[in-house]
């Protein structure tokens, strides 16, 4: 899905697509053709071994430089996304006023990626061979639900915004980024309470790991710098984390509908869609609550905040494409393992670029709450060694 980005995502994450989305939907609208190396069947018997080795070598270079793209992509993308949205929330006007207006950035950001993805859908409909029942000029996938995105918007532009109010109520970015990588502990409360799952001690000693690390970093923030952060901005993260874990459900549901009624959606379905709810909801909200025209005047008379809105609203964007690029390319754990490191690196690349003041315990809660995340991509790793092994011994 989309994140988020982003996270999420971005979550484009994006929850579901920052680290697996479906390869299956994904390989239908690729940032870039995928060139295959054609097999060279008529080749003379003598120097088949040799052609072999030629395109083998020719392959391997050829899907190192997709990787190298793929990731590239994401870890430019989405480093420089982080960055601008602490500034964003960081940036003070002459008056000593900040931008606090969050409903009113997911409108922005929501906009962007609704119209880099209908970009998308009209240039796979240009480029298509034949003519669908929707239209010539129109790649969408045709008689496609609109309901089901409706609860997913819902619940993503709710996430991405109470993510934002946390950084506008003080938490630090470092902070805010660790608690949303603990995104695990709703879902399995969820799971727990509502579905009878049960999670071995890997799994809660990851969530532990991640929140208690976290949870060090973050009083060890308050001790060594003149934080501005409130409680509020605790509850915020802790209301994004909630949403998280109401997206997960939603998602699998929307997924479910739309296998009911025979109907696979692309990737760029679900970025356009998605997004256009999302931005429907902040819009609608953004004006109860009197933050569209507040927005509006505030980065009329900071334009330079808009620059920065606007830039982090085209990296969302753009990040996702790479996702889907990555995805569509590769198993699902290669991208997993570029957006979890990406998120590592926003951190560090803040703290030490950024001006956060850390005390020594603040260092062993950033290295426990890296850990728990690092450990995810290695018990993934390890789970796909062992499914390869398996494949092999029972060939």
């Amino acid at each position: 899905m989309t994140q988020s980005t982003e996270d999420n995502a971005m979550s484009f994450e994006l929850s579901a697509r920052d680290g697996a989305s479906a390869t299956s939907e994904a390989d239908k609208a690729p940032l870039l053709p995928i060139h295959d190396v054609p097999a060279d069947a008529a080749s003379p018997a003598s120097s088949l071994n040799v052609g072999s080795s030629a395109a083998t070598n020719n392959d391997t270079k050829s899907r190192a430089m997709q990787l190298l793209f793929g990731a590239g992509g994401i870890y430019a993308s989405f480093l420089y996304y982080g960055s601008l949205q602490e500034d964003v929330f960081r940036y003070e006007s002459e008056d000593g006023t900040k931008f606090t207006h969050a409903w009113y950035l997911q409108v922005l950001e929501s906009l962007a990626n609704v119209i880099f993805g209908t970009i998308a859908l009209i240039v796979m409909g240009a480029s298509s061979n034949s003519k669908n029942s929707v239209g010539l000029w129109w790649g969408g996938t045709p008689n496609l639900p609109k309901k089901p995105f409706v609860s997913s918007g819902f619940s993503q532009v709710c996430s991405k915004a109470f993510t934002s109010l946390a950084l506008a109520n003080g938490l630090s970015f470092p902070v805010a980024t660790l608690a949303k990588s603990g995104k695990m502990a709703p879902v399995m409360l969820g799971s727990l309470i509502l579905g009878g799952a049960t999670y071995g001690l890997r799994e809660y000693l990851q969530v532990l790991a991640i929140i208690g690390g976290t949870a060090i970093l973050s009083m060890s923030k308050k001790k060594a710098s003149t934080s501005e952060s409130t409680p509020l901005g605790a509850v915020f993260i802790l209301l994004a984390l909630v949403m998280d874990g109401v997206t997960g459900g939603v998602q699998k549901r929307l997924l479910a509908d739309m296998k009911r009624v025979q109907v696979t959606p692309q990737p760029y379905d679900l970025m356009t869609y998605t997004n256009l709810f999302m931005m429907l909801f902040a819009l609608l909200i953004s004006f109860v609550l009197g933050e569209f025209t507040q927005g509006i005047a505030y980065c009329a008379s900071n334009p330079k905040v808009f620059s920065l809105i606007w830039k982090f609203s085209m990296c969302s964007a753009i990040g996702q494409s790479f996702i889907f690029y990555t995805v569509a390319r590769f198993d699902p754990l290669v991208c997993s393992t570029v957006t979890t490191t990406r998120k590592i690196l926003s951190v560090l690349y803040s703290i030490l670029f950024k001006g956060h003041s850390i005390a020594g315990q603040g260092w062993l809660g950033l290295l426990l709450a890296i850990g728990g995340i690092a450990s995810e991509v290695v018990h993934k790793a390890m789970g796909a060694g062992k499914k390869k092994l398996k494949s092999l011994g029972s060939s």
